[in-house]
């Protein structure tokens, strides 16, 4: 069973009975990342059985969640997205595919899905430097060709902010 929560604020994450396997999933995916303790019901409720699991604790980059099984009433939508800075092009494709893999979903300028319903941006953080380019011209540039991206291409945005 798990303590009440040390933090004065977690994000708690609704699912459809599936919150362990999104919280391994977002463990196997992100560094300094792991599953913590589950709670199990300790009576019957709309989207849990006694003794089945209602909430499992989570740490994804640092940051602690709370997944909580409450059933299909409520869904994910683009109102609400991680947003994941990286580093390199290697670190950005990575999480990308982790991400839009196994029933995710791309879109556009940074933005997927993935298959739990989450969206995310995963966000070089040369895109940032570049939109943020004291020359606005170079930033416009940079936004530019991001709007013509699913996945940003650091090259081609290092390009555009260039005038290349």
């Amino acid at each position: 069973m798990t303590a009440a929560p040390r933090n004065r604020i977690v994000t708690c994450l609704w699912f459809d009975g599936n919150a362990r396997e999104a919280a391994e999933f977002y463990a196997a995916t992100f560094p300094d990342s792991h599953v913590g303790p589950a709670l199990a019901s300790p009576a019957d409720n709309p989207s849990a059985r006694q003794g089945q699991e209602l909430t499992v604790d989570f740490t994804v980059l640092g940051q602690p969640f709370m997944g909580l099984n409450g059933g299909p009433h409520f869904r994910f939508n683009q109102a609400v997205s991680f947003q994941v800075f990286t580093e390199t092009q290697e670190e950005t494709d990575s999480y990308w595919a982790a991400i839009t893999g196994n029933g995710g979903e791309e879109s556009q300028c940074s933005w997927c899905r993935d298959r739990f319903g989450l969206y995310w941006q995963i966000v070089p953080r040369v895109l940032i430097e570049a939109i943020n380019d004291p020359d606005r011209a170079a930033a416009k540039r940079a936004m530019e060709a991001m709007m013509t991206m699913r996945k940003i291409d650091m090259a081609a945005i290092e390009a555009a902010r260039a005038g290349r």
